[in-house]
């Protein structure tokens, strides 16, 4: 891909996270996710593995690889560079990939149930209906689009999803987990201040010391969910199932929520 191609392709994909959601899904619209560029993939798990004995330790560069479709389960990709690489509908069960650079990569589609991404960066990743069941995310970055993921199970602990507002200058880029499942997620520490969570379920999640501020939580589900330490300052609650909470008295500004009337509390 060259260099004018490349640039076009980065600012197509923070546009899709700096945009409101309805007109991000219009300009999903625009790009042929069934193109060789998005759904193909120019290598093979075999190719791959071989240049991973060849690294011998070292991180591979795989920046801007069409690897969608691939089974690359259980691969140690420690480290790997893998900004604007398409992974759409690929495999990564169970594939190390602590620490790794999956800056503006796509990945919609894809299985990453019980990856390792500790410490990984996932800005302005594109990861639309992603399996990360189990995965960990501990201390990642995670201004990423996860619309409709199923982060079940999953250990997000001191992630880094909150937006920047020192570096806003093409909207409001932050967390995007619209519809997302976080059933019995541990996401404790972790930043989310004005986070997309309208609609997603955090059934019995581990919410302790975690920044909600601002964040939009219309819709969601949060019974069971534990609060302890957790700030809510100006998080819109519209909606929102808040039954059955545990530590909800240790939560900070629980009374500064947006829309707490129309909470569901019984």
């Amino acid at each position: 891909m060259g260099m004018g191609c490349r640039a076009a392709h980065a600012l197509a994909v923070l546009g899709l996270l700096a945009a409101p959601a309805a007109v991000a899904q219009d300009m999903m619209r625009h790009i042929d996710l069934t193109s060789p560029e998005m759904a193909g993939a120019e290598t093979t798990r075999a190719a791959v593995e071989a240049m991973v004995r060849e690294a011998a330790g070292r991180p591979l560069d795989l920046s801007g690889k069409r690897l969608s479709g691939l089974d690359l389960s259980g691969l140690d990709l420690r480290g790997a560079n893998l900004r604007l690489a398409r992974l759409n509908k690929a495999r990564l069960a169970g594939t190390d990939l602590s620490g790794a650079t999956l800056d503006q990569a796509w990945a919609l589609g894809a299985d990453l149930s019980g990856a390792k991404l500790g410490g990984a960066s996932l800005f302005a990743l594109q990861a639309r209906n992603a399996v990360l069941a189990g995965a960990d995310l501990s201390e990642a970055r995670l201004v990423a689009d996860l619309t409709g993921a199923d982060l079940t199970g999953a250990v997000v602990r001191r992630a880094r999803g909150g937006a920047d507002m020192r570096n806003q200058s093409m909207g409001l880029i932050r967390a995007v987990l619209v519809s997302a499942k976080l059933d019995g997620a541990d996401l404790a520490g972790s930043d989310l201040s004005r986070a997309k969570l309208d609609f997603a379920s955090l059934r019995g999640a581990n919410l302790t010391d975690v920044n909600l501020m601002g964040a939009d939580l219309s819709g969601a589900d949060l019974t069971g969910a534990r609060l302890a330490g957790s700030t809510w300052t100006g998080a819109d609650v519209s909606g929102t199932r808040l039954r059955d909470l545990e530590g909800a008295e240790a939560a900070r500004g629980f009374d500064a929520v947006v829309n707490a009337d129309r909470a569901l509390r019984n």
